[in-house]
C-alpha cells in the first residue's frame, strides 16, 4: 500500500516516524507499507533464519535476522530476512548489536506474499546488490521457485547482474561464498511448508 504524504518527506523524517505493523519502507521518497505476511511466507521465514543461524552463528561467520530494517543508499527497507557477515554486524559502543543497521546486508532474502508486487521486491534486491550485497533470493511459495540474483560488484548492476531460477526439488541452492556451509535444496525450503 502506497501512502501519499501530505508534504514531501525526507528519509530522516521517515526514520523518526513510529514503526508500523506490517513494516513500512521508504523508497523513492514514498512510504510503502509491506503486506501482512501469511502462512506460507511466515513458515519459510520462520525456518530459514534458524537454519542459517544454526550453521553460521556458532562459528561467528554470519548471522541471519528476520525483518531487520536496513537504511542505505537513500532507502530504508525491511527484507524478510537478511544475513550479515560477523564483522559487518552493526554494533554499539558496548559491543552489543545496534538497533540501526545503516549498511546493505551481505545476503538479502525476500518471500513473495499473495498479491505482492514482484517488481517492487526485485527492485529492493537490485538496490541491495548495487550497494554491496553479495546475493539476493526471491522465494515464490505459490510457484515453488526461487530466483537467485548475484552481481560481481565491479561496476554496479547493469550487465554484471545475473539471475537464475531454481525449481527442481533436488537442486542445490547457491549461497554467498561466506555461507558455503549452508546447504539447502529447493525441496528442503518448500518442505518447510509441510512440517
Amino acid at each position: 500500500m502506497v501512502q501519499a504524504p501530505r508534504k514531501p518527506i525526507t528519509l530522516q523524517e521517515f526514520l523518526e516516524l513510529p514503526e508500523t505493523k506490517p513494516a513500512s519502507e521508504f523508497i523513492g521518497g514514498q512510504i510503502i507499507q509491506k503486506p501482512m505476511p501469511q502462512g506460507k511466507h511466515s513458515a519459510i521465514q520462520g525456518d530459514f533464519v534458524p537454519a542459517v543461524n544454526f550453521t553460521l552463528r556458532p562459528e561467528r561467520i554470519a548471522r541471519a535476522f528476520p525483518e531487520l530494517r536496513c537504511t542505505f543508499g537513500g532507502r530504508s527497507i525491511v527484507p524478510d530476512a537478511t544475513v550479515f557477515t560477523w564483522e559487518r554486524i552493526q554494533r554499539g559502543e558496548d559491543g552489543k548489536i545496534a538497533n540501526q543497521f545503516l549498511i546493505a546486508p551481505d545476503w538479502t532474502i525476500e518471500i513473495l506474499s499473495p498479491n505482492q508486487n514482484q517488481t517492487k521486491v526485485v527492485r529492493n534486491i537490485l538496490h541491495c546488490l548495487d550497494h554491496g550485497t553479495q546475493m539476493g533470493w526471491l522465494i515464490d511459495p505459490e510457484e515453488e521457485s526461487i530466483f537467485v540474483y548475484g552481481s560481481d560488484l565491479s561496476g554496479g548492476l547493469g550487465s554484471n547482474c545475473t539471475v537464475a531460477i531454481f525449481e527442481d526439488p533436488q537442486a542445490s541452492l547457491p549461497v554467498p561464498d561466506f555461507a558455503n556451509a549452508v546447504q539447502l535444496t529447493v525441496g528442503q525450503v518448500f518442505g518447510w511448508l509441510e512440517d
